[in-house]
C-alpha cells in the first residue's frame, strides 16, 4: 500500500479517539474494549498488517523529519499499571531509526529531581529538532500519582503557602503554558492515554504472577495502588479536561485488546507526522553543481 493511502486511513482511523477541548470529556464514554466492531479472529491479520503498513510509514516519515531538521516530537504515554504502554513503544516505533528516537521512562524522582521544580526532570530531555522523543510517563504524574498521594508531594519541599486548595488547577494552567510554549518553538506534542478496564489489569497481573517468565514484571506495589483506581480514574478525567488542547491534543485509546491499541498509536503518530507536511531538503543550484563537481572527480578516480 503507498504511503498516502497510509496515511489517510491513519488520520481517519486516528480522529474519533483524539481530544483536542477536554471541557466536556467523561472517561466513562470511553470503552476500553472497544475494537470499533473489529473482532480479533476475524482481523487479526489485518491488523498485523495495518500494523506493519503504519510502522512502514513512520519510518518513512520519520527520516524526512530527520533530515528537514526543523520540528522536534514529544510522544507522552500514560497509563495504569498493565495498560501496555511499553509494548505499544516497542511495536509502534519498531521500525524507525534509533538515531533519530529517544525514550525515556520516568520513576520516582530521584533528589536531585526534588531539588527542583517538578518539570525540570522532563524539560531536561526534550527532543532535539529532528528527533521523536518519547515519555514513558511524563510530568503528568504530577497530577496523577502525587494527587492520589499527598505524602509524595510533601516530599518536593514546596513553601507551606503555595500548597492550597488550587495547586492542582495551577499545575493544569502551567501545564498548559509550558506545552503553548513548546509548541510554538517547533515541538509538536502528542499525548497518548492507554486506558484499560480494571477486570482486564486484573487478568494481567495474574498472568504476570503465574507465568514465571512474567514474574519479574510484577511488584506487590501494583496491586495495592488498585485500592486507589476510583481516584485515578477522576484523575484522568480531570487532567484530560483541562490539558487537552488543539496544539497538545490526548488520544484515549481502548487498551484491552493490544492489538487494537497498538494500530491505534499507530495512526495517532502518523497524523502527527504528516501534519507537519515533512519533505526532505531541496538541494539549491550551487549545491547541485558541487555534486556534479564531486561525482566527476569520483569517476576520474
Amino acid at each position: 500500500m503507498k504511503t498516502k493511502n497510509i496515511i489517510k486511513k491513519a488520520r481517519e482511523f486516528a480522529k474519533p479517539f483524539r481530544i483536542e477541548k477536554g471541557k466536556d470529556f467523561r472517561l466513562k464514554d470511553i470503552d476500553p474494549g472497544d475494537t470499533r466492531g473489529l473482532s480479533e479472529e476475524e482481523h487479526k491479520g489485518a491488523a498485523k498488517e495495518a500494523l506493519a503498513n503504519g510502522v512502514a510509514a513512520l519510518a518513512e516519515l520519520q527520516d524526512k523529519l530527520y533530515a528537514q531538521d526543523k520540528w522536534a516530537v514529544l510522544l507522552m504515554f500514560q497509563a495504569m499499571d498493565a495498560a501496555g504502554k511499553d509494548g505499544a513503544i516497542k511495536h509502534v516505533m519498531s521500525g524507525v531509526n534509533p538515531q533519530g528516537c529517544k525514550v525515556f521512562s520516568f520513576k520516582s524522582p530521584s533528589a536531585e529531581d526534588l531539588d527542583h521544580d517538578y518539570l525540570w526532570r522532563c524539560m531536561r530531555v526534550l527532543p532535539n529538532r529532528g528527533e521523536i522523543g518519547i515519555f514513558n510517563r511524563s510530568y503528568y504524574e504530577e497530577v496523577l500519582v502525587v494527587r492520589t498521594h499527598p505524602e509524595y508531594l510533601a516530599k518536593q519541599k514546596l513553601p507551606p503557602e503555595l500548597v492550597t486548595k488550587n495547586i492542582w488547577k495551577e499545575r493544569f494552567e502551567d501545564i498548559r503554558n509550558v506545552e503553548q510554549y513548546l509548541s510554538r518553538n517547533g515541538v509538536l506534542i502528542r499525548k497518548f492515554f492507554l486506558h484499560v478496564s480494571k477486570k482486564e489489569q486484573k487478568r494481567r497481573f495474574m498472568d504476570r504472577i503465574d507465568n514465571p517468565e512474567k514474574n519479574w514484571k510484577f511488584s506487590a506495589n501494583d496491586a495495592s495502588e488498585r485500592d486507589y483506581w476510583d481516584d485515578y480514574m477522576e484523575s484522568y478525567e480531570d487532567l484530560i479536561r483541562h490539558t487537552a488542547t488543539d496544539y497538545a491534543p490526548w488520544y484515549v485509546v481502548p487498551a484491552d485488546n493490544k492489538w487494537f491499541t497498538r494500530v491505534v498509536v499507530a495512526a495517532g503518530v502518523i497524523e502527527a507526522l504528516d501534519s507537519l507536511n515533512l519533505e526532505y531538503p531541496k538541494v539549491g543550484k550551487q549545491q547541485l553543481a558541487e555534486l556534479a563537481a564531486a561525482k566527476e572527480k569520483l569517476e576520474q578516480n
